[in-house]
């Protein structure tokens, strides 16, 4: 038996775990005796010569290496490490000469100073793998004399052969390598490995094509790369340089390297503004030189065309090949040459690939290569060529690309340009098209404090795109604000707009009091001059305070805000709301309910039916939920989600969901309000909004509550309280507490239940969110009885008396009644269960019908009524199966057995062949409640018996197993014991919407 070789490294390859795995399998192959090959195909940058190097490292105590690449002369040069000395002269023809060879050579040398040759390792703390021994120049070998060379010179231990650079070889060494290698099979002992350009070299060969880096692994290696090396800074990355070095460097370790490498520690720690472009992209751009220089000029000029035409699309959209081919024409390029380019990829060897009606680069940074390489007079031909076909085309639809096509040609500032650009910018054009033109407008602006303004504008424009990268990177390059008077065009805002970008920003992705301080300053600073965008800051402000829990901060804001240009509608919501917080709760719900119909018509919402615009959708969907009217919240909900979809911004998706998953959980529809929130989070970390994703992550805590599973549960809070604490999220950090809560009651946890949902509900530093608290008690009186801790709970019921009876919600009436049920005489209990039936069945529900029914059959079982439990428990368990309930319906079965009926397949049975079939159904609840791990006493209140009953049937259950400890009967159970649920949950607060 051999032991396997693994790849190890002393530099640290990121985001290569898949191509380290393939190697590792051909290097344990050729150490069994047989051989292989595997070409790792790649474009420059990416990292083939780094795995090469690892696979040296790894092999080199196990056979001798040698390693072949092109020289800086332009020949093929093999080394062989020092492990292989004595070996004849190994690698096969000689010559490789010409501009290839010598642009592989020249792209690495940029890069060799930081991390060495394998660019996507971070330095490491001993020297690299592979000693660089003077280049040969063997005599040329027919692949048959090279394989047998080869193996007479490894004297029987297996060899490994790495080819660097192989595509730039010249034909005769790339086919005598090819040769070799088709060759190589079982009992041969050497295998080659071969780095080369993505070519059809030797496409017949097993190939692992390598990609771009991910962004967790860019970032990985870009933290690696800050911390070490000539250029390290002990102070962190600044979060706007971090950001725009990674979408600088695309994914290729390489050029990332570089970049890094020629910024300032001033500039990386953001005291310093950043150059634009960034420099050190020159060596990385130039290694495509030789494929480039090696095409026929036709397929040079298309190259050319395609890469201009990117500049005024959105990135990664690539661009309209009817375009491409009005252009190529336009050049003289030939229409056999244009179809055949633009319908294959073999006129460029593959560097554009079309996808339907689009044209993109093949990788993607070959479009910047293009442009890099190309003189400035022929690349300012092309975007003019440009320019005119897309101003030919007339209309809105190619206004903007024509002049940003001509912004791409000016040779330096314009201020007509500008003018003409930012004017251009804006509806319907989207978010990002504009935000890109008005930076376009910015650089040619020759003032100062235009310029700023139009990078701020451009930065506004990229936030509601969901781009907040961008949008920080612009707002970088502005200056100090611009002075009134400045002659700043109306649409660009004037001063207070990089403050309102900044708070956006915040209000988005940080915390929330500086939100609220930074969108306050920006209101007085725009309402002068700017009233519609003084608006959104100060709804923004409003927003912040609201998802802080900060009533006071709210009030002022909306406080500050007027009404009247807006219509009835948004006047009756802001009025209505202050009113709400102000605690003139009567007068403030008739006021929202005019928001929702001003026109006295309550059928329908009529207004909802004329309302196109998704932020005021959005607020008349609060307006629902403060109300109490669930229903009404789904239905406008659902509306502003579909308005969202189709009239945008993006940036408004993660909110309309989250606004909809609420209602939903209020209605009961917690498998809708799962997938409403899943989709809110994913849209969230697509356009960067952690506090979105905070509040969605909270959201799903509560679905898994009720649904399970337990693990699901508790990583959604433990993820919202991650993004809620630090940014002082009151509102998500309360329903978390509260999903956790109300798992701890659905496993029969009441104690916990109690110890955790307490600070939220009663006074105190700890006292939750204002408008989750309240919903929260009936959980809270239901883990206080059933834990038996006893207290006062005659305040907090009154509390949520009061709120059931100023609310719409159809719930409250029924959870008030429990409440009292709960904490009522024995004499009475029976019909406060039965008054609060009787609410659930006019409202509906089946969650909190079978909660209610649950704790009405263990209230009779525990007063020993134990053949009228039957029926509540039973309706309880289907009604917790009907609506996915699983924890519930354990517990629900649990107490259903405890009462002497049998539950079919609710709860497994534990151990092999029935080992608790000899036991009663008591004494099997009790069994698996102590091999969970619970004491006398927590079984006890879990299953409403007595501690002395608890320990007679323990004793029994001891006997009728053959344990003699608790241990042996958790190791009997263990493992086949069902898990523990977790919890339900219950209605939501709302969150005011951003935007008029």
């Amino acid at each position: 038996m051999t032991s396997s070789t693994t790849v190890r490294s002393p530099h640290r390859l990121y985001g290569r775990g898949g191509e380290l795995a393939i190697i590792q399998g051909l290097l344990t192959r050729l150490r069994q005796g047989d051989g292989g090959a595997l070409v790792l195909a790649a474009p420059p940058g990416l990292g083939r010569t780094a795995l090469l190097r690892e696979a040296a490292s790894a092999h080199r105590s196990r056979g001798p290496v040698l390693y072949g690449t092109a020289s800086a002369a332009g020949t093929a040069a093999a080394t062989a490490s020092a492990d292989s000395a004595g070996l004849p002269d190994p690698v096969g023809p000689a010559a490789c000469t010409g501009p290839a060879a010598r642009a592989a050579s020249a792209g690495r040398a940029g890069s060799a100073d930081r991390g060495g040759r394998a660019t996507h390792a971070a330095p490491a703390d001993r020297a690299g793998p592979v000693p660089a021994p003077e280049p040969f120049t063997p005599e040329p070998l027919t692949p048959e004399e090279l394989l047998a060379r080869l193996r007479d010179g490894s004297t029987g231990r297996p060899l490994l052969v790495c080819a660097d650079d192989a595509h730039a070889w010249d034909p005769a060494c790339r086919t005598a390598l090819a040769a070799a290698a088709r060759r190589l099979g079982p009992g041969s002992g050497v295998g080659i490995l071969i780095a080369a350009d993505d070519g059809p070299a030797f496409a017949e060969l097993p190939t692992r094509r390598l990609g771009p880096l991910d962004e967790d692994a860019s970032a990985a290696l870009l933290d690696r790369l800050a911390g070490a090396g000539a250029g390290a800074t002990t102070d962190p990355l600044d979060p706007v340089v971090r950001a725009e070095l990674l979408r600088e460097g695309a994914g290729n370790p390489r050029l990332l390297t570089a970049l890094l490498g020629h910024l300032t520690p001033g500039r990386l720690t953001g005291r310093t503004p950043l150059p634009s472009p960034l420099p050190g992209a020159e060596g990385v751009l130039e290694a495509y030189a030789y494929r480039l220089d090696a095409l026929p000029a036709p397929a040079r000029a298309l190259l050319l065309l395609a890469a201009a035409a990117q500049e005024h699309e959105p990135a990664g959209a690539g661009t309209d090949a009817l375009l491409l081919l009005r252009a190529g024409t336009r050049a003289g390029l030939p229409r056999d040459f244009l179809d055949d380019a633009l319908f294959g990829p073999a006129a460029t060897e593959g560097l554009l690939q079309r996808a339907g009606s689009r044209v993109h680069f093949s990788p993607p940074l070959a479009a910047r290569a293009v442009l890099h390489h190309t003189p400035p007079a022929r690349r300012r031909a092309a975007h003019e060529l440009l320019a005119a076909l897309l101003g030919e085309a007339g209309g809105r639809a190619g206004t903007l690309a024509a002049l940003a096509q001509r912004a791409c040609a000016a040779p330096g500032p314009d201020h007509a340009l500008a003018a003409r650009l930012e004017a251009a910018a804006t509806a319907p054009y989207s978010h990002a098209e504009r935000s890109s033109a008005l930076a376009r407008a910015a650089v040619l602006t020759p003032d100062p404090p235009l310029r700023s303004a139009r990078f701020a504008a451009a930065a506004e424009q990229a936030a509601h795109a969901g781009d907040p990268d961008r949008a920080r990177a612009l707002l970088a390059r502005t200056a100090a604000p611009a002075e009134t008077g400045s002659g700043l065009a109306p649409t660009t805002g004037g001063p207070g707009l990089a403050p309102y970008v900044h708070g956006l920003l915040a209000l988005r992705s940080g915390p929330a009091v500086d939100a609220h301080e930074a969108l306050l300053a920006a209101a007085a600073l725009l309402g002068p001059h700017d009233p519609g965008r003084a608006l959104h800051a100060l709804l923004g402000a409003a927003d912040a305070a609201w998802v802080r829990g900060d009533a006071g901060g709210y009030l002022e804001a909306m406080g500050r805000v007027d009404p009247t240009p807006y219509g009835d509608a948004f006047a009756s919501y802001r009025a209505g709301m202050c009113a709400v917080l102000a605690g003139r709760t009567a007068e403030g719900h008739a006021l929202l309910r005019r928001c929702l119909d001003p026109d006295g018509s309550a059928e329908g919402h009529p207004v909802l039916r004329r309302c196109p615009d998704p932020a005021g959708l959005l607020r008349a969907g609060v307006a629902a939920l403060v109300l109490g009217e669930v229903a009404a919240a789904c239905r406008i909900g659902a509306r502003a989600l579909g308005a969202v979809r189709t009239r945008g911004p993006e940036v408004l998706l993660p909110q309309a969901l989250e606004y909809l998953a609420y209602a939903e959980l209020r209605a009961g529809l917690h498998a809708a309000a799962r997938a409403h929130a899943l989709e809110g989070l994913h849209a969230a970390r697509r356009t960067g909004q952690p506090n979105s994703s905070a509040r969605l992550h909270a959201v799903l805590a509560l679905a898994a509550s009720v649904e399970g599973p337990a693990e699901a549960c508790a990583a959604h809070c433990d993820a919202a309280l991650a993004g809620a604490v630090p940014h002082g999220l009151a509102q998500p950090a309360t329903l978390a507490t509260w999903a956790r809560g109300r798992a701890d009651l659905a496993v029969g946890r009441p104690e916990e239940a109690a110890a955790r949902l307490g600070p939220l509900v009663r006074p105190g530093p700890r006292q939750g969110h204002f408008a989750v608290r309240t919903l929260a008690v009936p959980c809270y009186v239901e883990a206080v009885v059933l834990g038996g801790r006893g207290g006062e709970l005659s305040s907090v019921v009154d509390e949520f008396a009061a709120w059931a009876d100023r609310t719409a919600d159809p719930q409250a009436p029924a959870q008030l009644a429990r409440c009292r049920a709960l904490t009522a005489p024995a004499d009475e209990a029976d019909a406060r269960y039965a008054e609060a039936l009787a609410h659930h069945d006019r409202a509906g529900g089946d969650f909190e019908r079978a909660r209610t029914l649950l704790l009405y059959g263990q209230w009779l079982r525990r007063r020993r009524r134990t053949r009228e439990a039957r029926t509540p428990l039973r309706d309880a368990l289907v009604a917790f199966q009907r609506c996915s309930a699983r924890a519930w319906a354990e517990r629900a079965g649990g107490e259903l057995r405890a009462a002497g009926e049998p539950v079919a397949g609710a709860v497994r049975d534990t151990g092999g062949g029935g080992v608790l079939s000899a036991l009663t159904p008591q004494q099997q609840r009790i069994a698996r409640c102590v091999a969970e791990g619970a004491t006398n006493r927590e079984v006890a209140l879990r299953l409403s018996l007595s501690p002395r009953t608890v320990d007679h049937h323990l004793r029994n259950v001891f006997a009728a197993l053959s344990v003699r400890s608790r241990t042996e009967l958790a190791r009997l159970l263990g493992p086949q014991t069902s898990p523990m649920p977790r919890t339900p949950r219950t209605p939501l607060s709302p969150q005011s919407p951003q935007g008029p």
